[in-house]
């Protein structure tokens, strides 16, 4: 099929509408019994990194918090807490497993969660992808693992192929907020993605995977848990390892990926734990900067991208990606007595990302030449302390903490000669930074009543920068000198409240309203000279919003409503007399909108997954006032059908994303992206040894991504670009970026 020069149609795919018809099959058979062998698929929460394993240490776990959860809670795919005062949805480990194919990063690991989506044209897993929701792109949102932020230094955003595969995450939880004045991150401004590492179980495990897939897609994994030993049983260790390869569906767009990862735990006394958790990894791909053209599509084919000739820019030869990344941590748990808890986490992490390719790739006309290449060096090093210490009293509980982080950044891209691969001087930019991070925050959740609590909070954000930048192109010559320093310091205040009100053990409503930001980017100093008259203020957002949450054995039901007004990304002018930059603000835009999800037992261990949203993202002022923020559906719909019955597990999942516009410049409604949908089927048969072997099984999958091959145009940059007055016109020279299409992949695992 070749791709179309004409956007695809808006209208309900026939992959989403066989989903409900499968799912009105389903309900034909269920009974109106509850299901008696559901699976417990479990839920996370932001706080259960925090919790140790060991049971015979602790007082009461997440884990067995679990045991009390309703059976529809149970099996759900993603659900909101009984205990949660904002929108959060929390994705269970057994939906990782079961439902998602080994090679999955975690943008598969959240894309069924109310709102959100991702797409990787290399296909699912095969590349980096970025994760949005509410019209919030990455960057506007923070990351955790295990509770410690991650993110890139230049600005905080994420890379899906690095530093955590779908190994090695046990659960996550989705807060579509800012949070507490305790949630902490650099960009919490549109909410943050919390992954949780694997837990430890008490009893000896491990397993051993084989996959193999479209694109010649192969996955090896071994992973070893050694349960409690030593004295007492004090100490657990897990282990896990796992390669990947695949050509990838786009030609040429090899991806290799190397992950090792090792979590242990101590139980230094009764009440204290002590946790060390690291994991590197490797990546190589040959993964170009930009997209094929939708001439090059119609002539060569859907997956064309990279060629195996040297006259020309995609050649696969001049264009790759290095990248190395690790992530460490000593986290300290202890509960002191007297209603006083500690949680300390002291961490590290780094990324190395060795980047060169061919500036003309792959739909520019421009020739090769000695300087149309670019080679690229983005590498920091991060280091930091989070310390949290809390209260329980019977007027309620006393939340206090501080995150303090520094990281040391050097980035350079160079003009080179592909052929050759000898840079060429001067360069584009060369720089080195450090970043400082300082957030105290305070809070206290108050007993009004058993059923009510009252929990303001405020939190004090302190970014530092200090700059070292070399003559380049964009700085200039700097006067002559070898190198100029520069620093910026910025700082806000960001309060919060919410209520959260038990109207029954099973059902809670809430309401919040609180302030989020995000740290200036370090382009605020790449401009001439580095000169900055007027440095910018971290961009703020202020949320509103009510919702509930209800659980019974059969339902699960959550439903949020929001209201977002937040500061547009300041804009800038050049002072030609002083030769300085001034750096003000661009306006405000409104997000707002509702958001459900529910679990619905039918029987015959069957049960349902639905989630719906329906919003907006709109600019509140001058010429751009009304219209819309990219990358904002207008509505977004999923639906799961998870059947467990013996040793089987089958599921189906189908997640429809509604029309957007794709920004150009400064034209945010530059092109209409249609409506599309995507279906995964996934169906697992775990087979096991008998009486004689009670811990050994074998688990076979074999799953399908984009069951119906739908392969739709989720991204345009225009050859010609709109204006006000000039509306976007398809060209041959418009470069696409595409969805992958069907893809199978079969994988044993050999458990003991």
């Amino acid at each position: 099929m070749k791709i179309l020069n004409d956007l695809r149609g808006g209208k309900v795919s026939n992959g989403f509408a066989l989903s409900i018809l499968t799912y009105c099959v389903c309900a034909a058979m269920s009974s109106s019994a509850f299901a008696e062998d559901v699976i417990d698929l479990g839920t996370v929460s932001a706080t259960r990194a925090a919790q140790p394993s060991n049971t015979d240490r602790l007082s009461k776990t997440q884990v067995d918090k679990q045991k009390d959860l309703p059976a529809a809670a149970k099996a759900a795919i993603s659900q909101g807490s009984l205990e949660a005062a904002s929108a959060q949805s929390a994705v269970s480990t057994s939906y990782i497993q079961n439902m998602l194919t080994p090679n999955a990063d975690f943008a598969q690991v959240i894309q069924m969660t109310p709102g959100t989506f991702s797409f990787s044209p290399n296909g699912p897993g095969l590349g980096q992808s970025s994760t949005f929701f509410r019209g919030f792109s990455d960057g506007n949102y923070s990351m955790t693992y295990d509770g410690i932020p991650f993110q890139d230094t230049n600005s905080p955003t994420h890379h899906s192929w690095v530093f955590f595969p779908g190994q090695i995450i046990g659960g996550a939880v989705v807060d579509r907020s800012p949070g507490r004045a305790s949630t902490l991150g650099p960009a919490n401004f549109g909410g943050s993605i919390n992954l949780l590492s694997n837990d430890l179980t008490p009893d000896p495990s491990g397993s051993v995977t084989a996959s193999y897939g479209t694109w010649n897609t192969r996955l090896f994994g071994a992973k070893v848990d050694t349960g409690n030993f030593g004295p007492d049983g004090s100490s657990n260790l897990m282990i896990n390892a796992s390669q990947m390869n695949s050509n990838g569906y786009e030609t040429l767009n090899d991806q290799q990926r190397q992950n090792l990862a090792a979590k242990y735990q101590y139980a230094l006394t009764e009440n204290t734990i002590l946790t060390l958790f690291g994991t590197t990894e490797e990546v190589k791909a040959n993964t170009a900067n930009g997209s094929p053209t939708r001439s090059q599509l119609d002539k060569f084919g859907d997956n064309y991208y990279l060629v195996d000739d040297p006259s020309q820019p995609n050649y696969v030869g001049y264009n790759f990606y290095r990248v190395h990344t690790d992530f460490e941590y000593l986290g300290l748990v202890s509960d002191l007595g007297a209603g006083w808890k500690l949680d300390n986490k002291l961490y590290g992490y780094d990324y190395h990302n060795t980047q060169y390719y061919d500036s003309a790739l792959p739909g520019t006309k421009n020739a090769i030449g000695p300087t149309s290449a670019i080679d690229k060096l983005n590498a920091y090093h991060t280091f930091g302390d989070i310390l949290r210490i809390s209260q329980d009293s019977r007027y309620g509980t006393l939340r206090l903490g501080m995150w303090a982080e520094q990281a040391d950044t050097n980035r350079h891209q160079i003009p080179s000669n592909p052929v050759t691969l000898v840079d060429t001087f001067p360069q584009k930019f060369d720089q080195a930074f450090t970043t400082k991070i300082l957030q105290p925050y305070v809070e206290y959740a108050f007993n009004v009543t058993d059923a009510l609590k009252v929990t303001p909070g405020v939190k004090y954000a302190h970014y530092d920068q200090d700059f070292t930048q070399y003559p380049g192109k964009i700085q200039g010559n700097l006067g002559g000198l070898p190198h100029i320093k520069t620093s910026a310091t910025y700082s806000d205040w960001q309060p919060s409240i919410d209520v959260h009100y038990l109207l029954d053990k099973n059902w809670s409503v809430y309401a919040q309203y609180a302030y989020g930001d995000i740290i200036p980017l370090s382009s605020v100093f790449d401009v001439t000279g580095s000169k900055v008259q007027t440095n910018p203020k971290p961009t703020l957002s202020k949320t509103a919003q009510i919702g509930t949450v209800w659980k019974s054995d059969r339902y699960t039901f959550d439903l949020d409503i929001y209201h977002i007004n937040f500061d547009n990304a300041y804009t800038s002018s050049f002072d030609p007399k002083s030769g300085e930059t001034n750096y003000y603000s661009a306006g405000s835009s409104t997000a707002q909108g509702v958001e459900a999800e529910s679990n619905i037992l039918l029987g015959n261990g069957i049960s349902l997954y639905l989630n719906a949203t329906y919003g907006t993202n709109k600019y509140n002022s001058g010429l751009l006032k009304n219209q819309s923020a990219e990358k904002t559906p207008t509505d977004t719909e999923a639906l799961g059908i998870n059947y467990t019955q013996g040793n089987w597990n089958v599921g189906i999942t189908d997640k429809r994303i509604g029309s957007m516009w794709n920004q150009n410049g400064a034209i945010p409604e530059a092109v209409k992206i249609q409506s599309y949908n995507v279906a995964n089927v996934t169906a697992n048969y775990t087979m096991p040894w008998g009486s004689a072997h009670p811990s050994l099984s074998t688990k076979f999958q074999f799953a399908v991504n984009n069951l119906f091959s739908q392969q739709n145009v989720v991204g345009v940059s225009p050859a010609t670009a709109p204006t006000k007055t000039s509306a976007f016109t398809a060209s041959p020279d418009d470069q696409l970026t595409v969805t992958a299409p069907r893809s199978f992949t079969f994988t044993v695992t050999q458990n003991f």
